[in-house]
């Protein structure tokens, strides 16, 4: 990048047209924002980023897309669908359990997954709610 020479009682001046130019986002008016209320955040928005958080990878959609097809699932069966490690599935199930959106029930020796309707409905509603869907 080429250095250009400015003259001292410029330098004011051209910092100012120059390196500190206004970035505009979004059209805020902070003093009105919402932003500035330490409770802005509701009980809804952090249920639905729990449930997206979940759903933020695509072997849990994948198992979330299975789940969805059919009553329920084994751990076991999963294992030969996806191609990964059962450690890596298991991770991934309890990251579904965890947030809700799935339910195991352990049936010796295996796990049988299922989705957990009452809460998968909650994350439909909570995403059709907050984005006017």
């Amino acid at each position: 990048m080429e250095q250009k020479n400015v003259p001292l009682n410029n330098v004011a001046d051209f910092i100012a047209g120059h390196l500190l130019k206004p970035y505009y986002i979004c059209s805020v008016n902070y003093e009105q924002s919402p932003i500035m209320d330490k409770n802005v955040i509701s009980e809804e928005q952090k249920k639905f980023a729990r449930y997206s958080k979940a759903m933020g990878h695509p072997t849990r959609m994948f198992i979330l897309e299975l789940l969805s097809k059919q009553s329920c699932c084994y751990s076991g069966d999963l294992t030969e669908v996806l191609p990964i490690a059962k450690s890596t599935l298991s991770q991934h199930l309890r990251e579904l359990k965890d947030a809700g959106l799935i339910q195991g029930e352990i049936e010796s020796p295996k796990i049988k997954y299922c989705l957990n309707q009452k809460n998968w409905n909650e994350a439909k509603t909570l995403m059709k709610n907050m984005f006017d869907i």
